[in-house]
């Protein structure tokens, strides 16, 4: 069989001790460090200018602002739209700053909140009025009303509906015959509320009293304030109109104190008592004080300031040693025993 030949490529052959030609255009391998091989001087000569590499430290920066030649000139940009809002926020603000609630519209419908007509004529307070008109226990002039704002005319007839009234029914008052170092409301250092006392073993009973129950101890809170050293009758109450008859602002129930005093009184001192004398700037209503005994005084008021008759009895020279109220409204503490509660009975108002 003849012998096959092979095809050549053609290439030239390379002579012993003859170095290969290095390829211009190859990149240098990669992790060779110093090894890899470089463009010859002449193939860098022969590079094209718009190929060879600009060192990037000997190029100066341009100015702001400068632009290449023949490039054109960048769109200014358009200023910020204004923002309408910020003025209508300022406008629409309260007068009287943060916190301050903003006026109504002069196109509100004519009118008064029905919740504040019930607080107003005393058949609930604005809380519970409120809750009733969402759950439509409310009726103004015969109809139901359903929608929290909704205002009626001043004069018109509100009533209740029987569910509200049984709601009203369960909500429990409560008198105490409150010890000296006990606060009326919020707790003060070294000091417990009067409503920790409300216990069932110092409640007083008889056989028509409700039993206690863990649930009319919740939304308890005190009508009318009695001082930290003072002792005597303490209202507690869940019910909204009876706090609203003892402590509202035109509230004129009246409320008895025995007061026993030392000192010396000023001339004229027990009719300034009665009438005559301003406590911050503001005079008091007139009350009724007479002396009891030497040392012991009757005071009937029908308003109360914070420490109204111990800062009363400062004024005429008198200091106050012991202070107990025996009574508000129609109301007596009676044969309540200090540390005792009891329930306001059914036939009893203030």
């Amino acid at each position: 069989m003849p012998e096959s030949r092979r095809k050549t490529l053609g290439l030239p052959v390379r002579a012993d001790g003859e170095q290969r030609p290095v390829n211009p255009r190859r990149k240098p391998v990669r992790g060779t460090g110093n090894t890899a091989r470089r463009m010859p001087a002449e193939a860098e000569a022969a590079e094209p200018a718009s190929t060879a590499k600009i060192d990037w430290r000997k190029k100066s920066p341009a100015k702001r602002g400068e632009r290449p030649a023949g490039q054109p000139p960048a769109r200014p940009k358009p200023p910020p739209a204004p923002k309408p809002r910020a003025a209508a926020k300022v406008a629409d603000a309260p007068p009287g700053g943060r916190g301050e609630s903003r006026p109504e519209p002069e196109n509100h419908p004519a009118g008064v909140r029905v919740s504040k007509l019930m607080a107003e004529r005393g058949l609930c307070s604005r809380r519970e009025a409120d809750e009733f008109i969402v759950r439509g226990w409310v009726y103004v002039d015969g109809e139901r009303v359903a929608e929290l704002g909704t205002r009626a005319d001043p004069s018109a007839k509100i009533s209740l509906d029987a569910q509200a009234r049984a709601v009203q029914q369960r909500q429990m008052t409560i008198l105490l015959h409150k010890p000296v170092g006990y606060v009326s409301g919020q707790p003060e250092p070294g000091c417990q509320p009067a409503v920790v006392l409300v216990r069932p073993e110092s409640q007083q009973r008889s056989a028509d009293t409700p039993l206690f129950h863990a649930s009319h101890l919740k939304g308890l809170a005190p009508a009318g304030r009695l001082d930290v050293d003072s002792t005597g009758l303490l209202v507690l109450t869940q019910d909204g109109r009876v706090a609203k008859q003892l402590i509202g602002e035109n509230s004129k129930v009246e409320k008895e104190y025995l007061v026993r005093v030392e000192g010396r009184l000023i001339d004229g001192g027990l009719a300034l008592l009665n009438h005559g004398l301003a406590l911050d700037g503001k005079p008091l209503r007139p009350a009724r004080v007479e002396w009891l005994n030497d040392d012991q005084l009757r005071f009937i008021l029908n308003e109360g300031r914070k420490r109204q008759i111990r800062r009363m009895c400062e004024l005429v020279g008198l200091r106050v040693v012991g202070l107990k109220r025996v009574r508000i409204g129609a109301v007596r503490l009676g044969d309540l025993l200090l540390g005792q509660w009891r329930y306001l009975r059914e036939n009893e108002t203030f």
